[in-house]
């Protein structure tokens, strides 16, 4: 890693500030770590919108501005999906540290291009993996690795509305990459297959809503439920453990977690016959810890520029984009071939 030290703002640039991406300037622009000085994108009008919610920062519709520009130090990409790897691997030629929103890339094979080019190139490559810095998340990730909850059985995901319909990648891909990042964190052990199902019924080819399963070398598993085609708006991860489980609800915001001191053991005692015997089943109380207030989307942009300006690897670097964008590899692979379980 390098070992010089940041003292100034650090300069950067953002490709793509239209519907998310102008959440990303927003932060950008106004933390004091950084200074933008390009806001770029091909829409005329989300230039427009850019200019107008962030006055004397230049737009641009041309790339290359931010590319050749050398007072650039890091580009913000938060374009659709395909865009990523072709614009990521141009930042880190150009000698640029690199955000990119998630998925990191479409394929295994880019992820893996980019990881390697940054470590050659010594740029930090984060993704925008909210959930890892969401204060609930985070909160239930530290119990995990203190044994609170203890060996981790499995946990599930829902996350669907009515929303958004996109035409270049399905629901899975759309909105799991959120899920499989927490899931990754949470479950220590490797990923070693994925099943998934799910239908196409408004575009042809692109899955409106998808059911998947993730399978870990030690037993656990990670199932996700996503949908854009769904009469409530959900966000939601349960974490079932040895000792206890924990539920995480983005969606009530005055509890966001709770704590349940609920758990089943089989029996060791010689005698029992039935499984009321056999199975000691124990349910205590549900605890609902206060957490911090924070913008889990400021906390990420912090970090990237923390990881720029001390050298070193963000939380949600390119090695953990590349984990994910494997799974969700996997998950095409099974969605086209019928739910069939694919190993990693």
């Amino acid at each position: 890693m390098s070992s010089f030290v940041y003292t100034e703002p650090i300069r950067l640039a953002q490709i793509g500030v239209g519907y998310w991406g102008r959440n990303l300037l927003r932060n950008f622009a106004t933390l004091p770590g950084a200074e933008l000085i390009w806001a770029c994108d091909t829409r005329e009008s989300a230039r427009n919108e850019a200019a107008q919610n962030h006055s004397g920062t230049p737009t641009t519709g041309r790339v290359e501005d931010v590319l050749d520009d050398d007072t650039v130090e890091a580009v913000v990409i938060a374009t659709e999906t395909p865009q990523h790897f072709p614009l990521a691997e141009a930042a880190l030629r150009a000698g640029k540290h690199v955000f990119v929103e998630k998925p990191l890339t479409q394929t295994a094979d880019q992820a893996e291009r980019l990881v390697a080019l940054a470590a050659e190139a010594d740029r930090r490559l984060m993704v925008g993996h909210l959930l890892r810095y969401h204060p609930a998340y985070r909160h239930i990730e530290r119990l995990i690795h203190e044994g609170d909850l203890g060996e981790i059985r499995y946990l599930y995901s829902v996350r669907v509305n009515l929303g958004i319909v996109r035409q270049r990648e399905n629901a899975f891909e759309s909105l799991a990459p959120h899920d499989l990042a927490a899931a990754l964190a949470m479950i220590d052990s490797p990923p070693v297959g994925v099943a998934a199902q799910g239908h196409a019924y408004l575009q042809s080819g692109i899955e409106d809503v998808v059911f998947a399963t993730v399978f870990f070398e030690n037993g656990a598993l990670a199932h996700l439920h996503t949908s854009w085609l769904d009469p409530h708006k959900v966000r939601k991860t349960t974490v079932v453990g040895s000792r206890r489980m924990a539920v995480v609800d983005d969606m009530a915001p005055a509890e966001q977690v709770r704590l349940y001191d609920k758990g089943a053991e089989v029996t060791s005692e010689e005698g029992y016959t039935g499984y009321a015997g056999a199975v000691s089943v124990r349910s205590g109380n549900i605890v609902i810890p206060k957490l911090e207030a924070a913008e889990p989307l400021r906390l990420e942009c912090e970090e990237f520029l923390a990881s720029i300006r001390e050298g070193r690897t963000p939380r949600t670097d390119g090695r953990r984009g590349l984990a994910v964008v494997r799974l969700l590899e996997a998950a095409r692979r099974s969605l086209d071939a019928g739910g069939s379980r694919v190993r990693l």
